[in-house]
């Protein structure tokens, strides 16, 4: 595996600038102090929603003060920049205390999810968003001992899970992911429809990593499962915190050896290579439906493309 000379600049949710703060989590005092403490920023989610507003013509997220509501609820510390402490404050929307809140919230226009804003928020509010949602989705999910099946306690301000029936400790899940821009001999690039993808959309192909092996091995079985085409050349691009539930994606390019395609019925509906003119037309048309702008699979195809593509900003494909 190669790295380009020149890696994907921009690629949103990844430029991290909240110093974590790590060594503070070991204090069990430090969320009751932080939501004590009108100085401390509060990011509130209710499922995959959190409250924006509008400032300088771009979003940006409605961090507040602590209220005393914040105590009962499952709190993470995220970190601290400019000597100010930012927690989240994570309610599921399936909540019975919520009474439905999360549906009736995704109609307000103030609550928008990480998919619909993340491409216009700044690297704090990004970086904010993506860890909270990936840290709830995770919680959400994860709540009872693997090993006992016992209901399991947040602790070190959130970033654990603890077993009390045999103290066992339980850490956030990432799901390692490749995602590659496939090109062949003639700089055509292969987009693929997944099953399940709505009518039109489009992507580069994309899957998971698997035990034992290396990313650059996981670029050539994905593509060769999925489309029947041998790749070679793989070279790094960038890479992308995900958490839809809780990914990170590493980009990549690789160039097709062949262009003769046999897709994977279960998993690819259509697949199809591209010129530059090609996939212009298409997304004019509307028959190519392109990844939102907060993805990295929009950059990897801009990348190829050689600039931005006119195109709505879909929050996803599916």
């Amino acid at each position: 595996m190669a790295r380009a000379e020149h890696t994907l600049p921009d690629v949103p949710l990844s430029r991290p600038v909240l110093d974590r703060r790590a060594e503070l989590r070991t204090d069990p005092g430090l969320l009751p102090r932080l939501l004590a403490d009108p100085a401390t920023r509060v990011l509130r989610l209710v499922g995959d929603l959190a409250e924006v507003t509008e400032a300088d013509a771009r979003p940006r997220l409605a961090l507040s003060p602590p209220v005393p509501e914040d105590g009962d609820l499952l709190a993470v510390y995220l970190g601290e920049l400019d000597g100010r402490h930012h927690v989240a404050s994570l309610r599921d929307a399936s909540d019975e205390g919520s009474a439905g809140e999360g549906p009736v919230l995704a109609l307000d226009p103030a609550w928008r999810t990480l998919r619909q804003v993340g491409a216009h928020l700044d690297d704090v509010d990004a970086s904010l968003f993506a860890t909270a949602l990936a840290l709830g989705n995770w919680h959400r999910t994860h709540g009872h001992c693997p090993r006992c099946g016992t209901a399991t306690e947040p602790a070190l301000a959130g970033w654990i899970r603890r077993c009390p029936a045999d103290g066992s400790e339980h850490y956030p899940r990432t799901d390692v992911a490749v995602i590659v821009a496939v090109v062949d001999a003639r700089d055509r690039l292969l987009l693929a429809r997944g099953r399940g993808f709505r009518s039109g959309g489009m992507s580069v192909l994309a899957g998971f990593l698997e035990p034992g092996e290396t990313l650059a091995a996981a670029v050539v079985r994905e593509v060769g499962e999925e489309v029947g085409v041998t790749v070679e050349d793989v070279t790094y691009l960038a890479d992308q915190p995900w958490p839809f539930p809780s990914s990170l994606m590493v980009g990549f390019r690789a160039r097709a050896v062949g262009t003769d395609l046999r897709l994977q019925e279960d998993e690819i509906a259509s697949a199809q290579w591209f010129t530059r003119d090609e996939l212009a037309r298409g997304v004019a048309s509307g028959e190519v439906v392109l990844p939102g702008r907060v993805s990295i699979a929009r950059r990897l195809v801009e990348h190829w493309y050689g600039g931005a593509i006119d195109a709505p900003d879909n929050a996803g494909l599916r």
